[in-house]
């Protein structure tokens, strides 16, 4: 959707348009000259006719788009179409993810707190033994590996991975020694009001808080049959960019609205965007259980957006577009490609 293009494309056909009325007007001047021959004229004609093509504009246009490719190519950047560097240009609304956008990707856990006593193994084994079950490779895995370890010291009987649709993974090692880590809103359901105000304590200093908790049923096709018991809360820190504040006052410089997206409770990322200086950071909704027509209107209405689902990354998108934004949109895994083929500028 270049506009550039689309004024080539113009300009080309009212070209083509008034080059047909004045090359045959010129033909029957040059004709009608005194000792002109059919060959003078329709040689005469054709070459005032090329004059008149404005293919020097296209190709100072080409020369500009590659001379700015072979700069961004200097930065470690791979252009895949000229014409985005026009759309880059005109962007003015950039969606980011937290996760390795605004943080640098690694996180650590600072402690847990323990909140049942009522489990016959330590917290550290049963973790462990999740761990060295799952062998998930994400980031919030690799700081639970870090904190825990990777002991099996439980065996498995049944493992459902992490997903970012139900967002919690669970391992069960027997009929009652079922165990789910993940966000506590998912996890908990429908007793995650008797916590949520410790919960949302943490999140408010930044903090990223994921549960442990204990089902005395097996699962059922990959899902939890009863309201699991609490056993743990698991705060983790993620680490921000050293230049993430100096990236988000430059796009504020240059009147580019920033907008984050994540999976992560909304209070969480609202304060790591506070930090680093993104405007109206306070301004965050959680997308969880919202219709569509609800989130298309909050998106031009909120700043920070938590636990957004990959299909809803895509209808945010949509909604800016919607409302006359040029959106550009980063990503970094399988789930945010829906997203980036809607966006207008897509940085993978």
């Amino acid at each position: 959707n270049s506009q550039i293009m689309e004024s080539f494309n113009f300009i080309i056909k009212i070209c083509t348009f008034v080059l047909f009325p004045i090359g045959i007007a010129f033909f029957i001047r040059q004709f009608t000259l005194p000792d002109a021959t059919l060959q003078s004229a329709v040689i005469s004609t054709v070459a005032s006719l090329v004059g008149m093509i404005p293919k020097g504009m296209i190709l100072l246009t080409s020369s500009v788009l590659a001379v700015s490719i072979i700069r961004l190519s200097s930065k470690k950047v791979l252009v895949q179409e000229m014409y985005c560097i026009e759309t880059l240009a005109r962007v003015d609304v950039l969606c980011l993810d937290k996760t390795g956008t605004i943080t640098n990707g690694k996180m650590s856990i600072i402690r847990y707190e323990e909140m049942s006593k009522n489990h016959s193994l330590p917290i550290e084994d049963i973790i462990s033994s999740m761990n060295a079950a799952l062998q998930e490779t994400n980031a919030t895995a690799q700081a639970l590996v870090n904190y825990f370890g990777t002991k099996a010291i439980l065996k498995p009987t049944e493992v459902i991975p992490f997903s970012s649709e139900r967002k919690y993974s669970a391992v069960s090692f027997g009929s009652n020694d079922n165990y789910i880590i993940g966000a506590p809103e998912f996890v908990l359901k429908g007793s995650f009001e008797k916590y949520a105000s410790i919960i949302g304590d943490y999140a408010n200093q930044g903090l990223r808080v994921i549960c442990l908790a204990q089902s005395s049923l097996p699962f059922k096709d990959g899902k939890i049959q009863r309201l699991p018991r609490l056993i743990a809360l698991i705060l983790i820190e993620d680490q921000i960019r050293e230049e993430a504040y100096d990236t988000i006052q430059y796009f504020k410089d240059n009147g580019v609205e920033v907008k984050v997206i994540s999976g992560d409770n909304p209070v969480t990322v609202s304060e790591v965007a506070r930090r680093v200086g993104i405007e109206n950071a306070d301004k965050c909704i959680s997308l969880d259980g919202m219709s569509d027509d609800e989130i298309i209107e909050a998106a031009t209405k909120f700043t920070v957006f938590g636990r957004v689902k990959p299909e809803q990354k895509k209808l945010l998108v949509t909604a800016l577009k919607n409302n006359g934004k040029t959106v550009a949109m980063t990503g970094d895994g399988v789930n945010d490609i829906p997203a980036l083929k809607t966006a207008d500028c897509s940085i993978a």
